[in-house]
């Protein structure tokens, strides 16, 4: 599987990558993004306005309510290319296209496709655009799901694209948010690999719409990439650098935890020793507001103690299967 994906980065740098730089953002749209029009493709959190993302969560209330026409996606078929490992993304994608009467395509492993014969993603996403109404993309190098939206005669959406951007879970984390407290002004921790750790970085993008201030918690070496940083700051959000969660728990609304990968660590016991200092336990979350929440992608590893589960915090499961009626929204947009 590592051979597989390393040649799908080093196939991706040696033709497909030169074409990224030549996407225009006016080809990213079926019919424009301003004005209220519908939006093609879903590439990145930054594709979208305030007003556009408090639609689409607007529409994903309603659904969750189930207050939508479960035959809307009859006929349509969507196809999920993942050439990395899912398994919330992929089986709510699939799970959110069932529900709206629709069926689902996928190449199965990575090791099925063609890209494992050397065929460009480029020729994958024609070939794939002729067989279904939507592609649903996950891929290892940064920039692949914008190639996909140029060369596909189909909407695109985005499930994750190396270290940049996984606009789908932004959103649902927002819905998440959103069912405890305003997004307006809220007061977020983001800890753990930041620098990597792309729903992160989609999300603090996504906040600095709301105005929320941002506290960031990693190891050395993990934290959120400067040019992020500065872009957020140009924005004019507030951000805050801290070496200790304590330091903060009591400021913040949202805790939101992200997994620190043993794959940066030279060795277990280095890994082990910086991994202890951020785990989130029942006995630090005392300090913490009545209302904060925890939120976490998943899957976890050892960052969040397991008797947090219980605790009234805790709203990761929720976020999960909030994914369902968030993409059924999504997949509503891009493909009526």
């Amino acid at each position: 599987m590592d051979g597989i994906l390393s040649f799908l980065s080093a196939e991706l740098r040696a033709d497909d990558t030169r074409k990224i730089g030549n996407i225009a953002r006016a080809n990213l749209y079926s019919r424009g993004i301003h004005g209220g029009m519908v939006t093609r493709h879903i590439i990145s959190i930054g594709d979208f306005d305030r007003r556009q993302i408090d639609r689409l969560l607007d529409n994903a209330k309603r659904i969750d309510a189930q207050k939508y026409d479960k035959n809307a996606l009859v006929g349509k078929i969507l196809a999920t290319l993942f050439f990395e490992p899912s398994t919330r993304t992929r089986m709510s994608f699939e799970a959110a296209m069932a529900r709206l009467g629709g069926t689902s395509i996928s190449v199965g492993s990575v090791e099925a496709c063609s890209i494992a014969k050397g065929e460009t993603l480029a020729d994958t996403i024609r070939v794939v655009s002729g067989y279904a109404d939507a592609i649903v993309i996950r891929h290892p190098k940064e920039g692949a799901a914008r190639l996909a939206a140029q060369f596909a005669s189909v909407p695109v959406i985005n499930a994750g694209d190396g270290a940049g951007q996984h606009p789908s879970q932004t959103l649902l984390d927002l819905y998440t948010i959103r069912q405890s407290m305003k997004l307006d002004g809220i007061s977020i921790a983001l800890i753990g690999d930041l620098r990597y750790g792309r729903t992160a970085h989609s999300l603090a993008s996504a906040l600095s719409l709301y105005h929320a201030k941002l506290h960031t918690i990693s190891p050395k070496g993990l934290e959120l990439p400067t040019s992020l940083n500065t872009e957020l700051s140009e924005k004019g959000m507030e951000i805050t650098e801290h070496e200790d969660f304590r330091d903060v728990i009591k400021e913040v609304d949202v805790i939101y935890v992200t997994r620190i990968q043993r794959e940066r660590f030279p060795d277990s016991a280095s890994y082990f020793n910086v991994a202890s200092s951020y785990r989130i336990t029942p006995e630090l979350l005392a300090g913490a507001k009545k209302h904060a929440i925890v939120l976490h992608p998943l899957p976890r590893v050892d960052e969040i103690d397991p008797r947090v589960d219980i605790l009234p915090h805790a709203k990761y499961f929720e976020q999960s299967k909030n994914g369902v009626p968030v993409r059924m929204a999504m997949l509503l947009q891009v493909m009526q």
